[in-house]
């Protein structure tokens, strides 16, 4: 079987060099992202990985909804139009915000590290059920340690900072993702998740060095914090994206589903917060109310 795949966030960092470890295993590979100019070198770098299998660029803003549910819609279509099974996909998009915004009216955040990837995987069931046997690769974080594990809103009580609320948008994904595991099983899609552990990339280079985005209490440990950030970062993005390649590949995971594959690359026990089926629940609801499957 041909085996092909997407890759959010594809065109730098820990997505680009997923991609490209997918790409060396013999996939061809299609990477989404914003900058055209980025999503052409990240072709070229797939390219050379495997010149057999042409990489592809599609353009989409992940932190627009509508954009998702076009990119989705394209994705599916172009699938269905060549024949070709769709047979991984990896939701790598993530963004840390310091300062709350927000998009589509809604926390920024929120809408990138979940409502994102939630919306996008969703609209591709069809097509990845069609693809089977087929994979769903979701990045989590270890900031699922320091979340509110509150979903009754997608904002949480209390105020603003960025690592807490990045933390609890992944643990709303990853709650969806062993959610989505029992859902899917026996029908041909496994559903992992893949933590990178930590890497310099854009998202971490300067950010988690503003104390800012943790909690007053934090703050008081920064120099600690800090240092533990810096070395948790200084890994190589190809080393952090290994979680995922590995995910999507690896033969001795075929059939099974639900696991996450930790920093080391191997199967590690999931955030408990994450495995409750009252999280799931709410997750769930609050997915559902603010990314519907057909737009409003």
């Amino acid at each position: 079987m041909r085996k092909t795949a997407v890759v959010t966030a594809g065109t730098a960092g820990i997505g680009l060099e997923t991609a490209l470890g997918l790409a060396a295993s013999g996939f061809s590979v299609t990477v989404v992202g914003r900058n055209a100019d980025r999503g052409a070198r990240a072709v070229d770098r797939i390219n050379a990985a495997n010149p057999a299998h042409p990489g592809r660029f599609l353009s989409a803003d992940l932190g627009s909804l509508d954009e998702v549910r076009a990119l989705a819609d394209r994705i599916a279509s172009d699938y269905a139009a060549s024949g070709k099974p769709l047979t991984v996909l990896v939701n790598n998009v993530g963004a840390m915000f310091p300062e709350r915004l927000a998009m589509d009216g809604v926390e920024a955040s929120f809408v990138v590290n979940h409502l994102s990837p939630y919306l996008l995987t969703e609209l591709l069931l069809p097509t990845l059920t069609a693809g089977a046997p087929s994979r769903i690769v979701n990045v989590t974080s270890g900031a699922v340690v320091v979340a509110k594990r509150v979903f009754d809103a997608v904002e949480p009580p209390g105020g603003y900072y960025g690592f807490h609320w990045y933390g609890r948008a992944k643990l709303a994904h990853l709650a969806y993702t062993l959610d989505l595991a029992t859902r899917l099983d026996g029908m041909g899609v496994s559903v992992f998740a893949a933590d990178p552990g930590g890497a310099a990339t854009d998202m971490t280079n300067g950010t988690l060095t503003d104390p800012k985005i943790v909690s007053p209490a934090l703050r008081l440990l920064w120099p600690l914090v800090r240092r533990k950030f810096e070395r948790s970062t200084a890994a190589p993005a190809s080393v952090a994206a290994r979680p995922s390649i590995i995910a999507a590949t690896d033969e001795a995971l075929t059939g099974r589903t639900g696991i996450v594959i930790g920093a080391q690359s191997r199967p590690v026990a999931p955030f408990r917060a994450a495995t409750d089926p009252r999280v799931a629940e709410a997750v769930r609801r609050l997915s559902e109310r603010h990314a519907p499957l057909v737009a409003a």
